[in-house]
């Protein structure tokens, strides 16, 4: 999967603003723009200055393998946002 994480000016204060690329179908993605929901994962939904990207990522893959969102079926493969 391709995501665009660009870090915003008061960065570590909010969270980075992460958007996949990569077409996906996940129940924290907004599927028209591939933003992802931030009160739905759990790194952006509790960040703190001393959480970090990697969080966010973990977080991320986590609710790419949790039932609801491994069951789901996903767009063909090299589709983008």
């Amino acid at each position: 999967y391709d995501l665009r994480i660009p870090t915003p000016e008061p960065s570590p204060a909010v969270p980075p603003r992460v958007r996949f690329v990569s077409r996906v179908h996940m129940n924290c993605v907004d599927r028209r723009t591939g933003e992802i929901d931030y009160d739905r994962v759990p790194a952006t939904r509790n960040w703190n200055r001393n959480t970090g990207i990697g969080s966010v990522l973990t977080s991320l893959r986590a609710e790419m393998a949790s039932d609801a969102n491994r069951r789901t079926r996903q767009p063909p493969e090299g589709s983008t946002f």
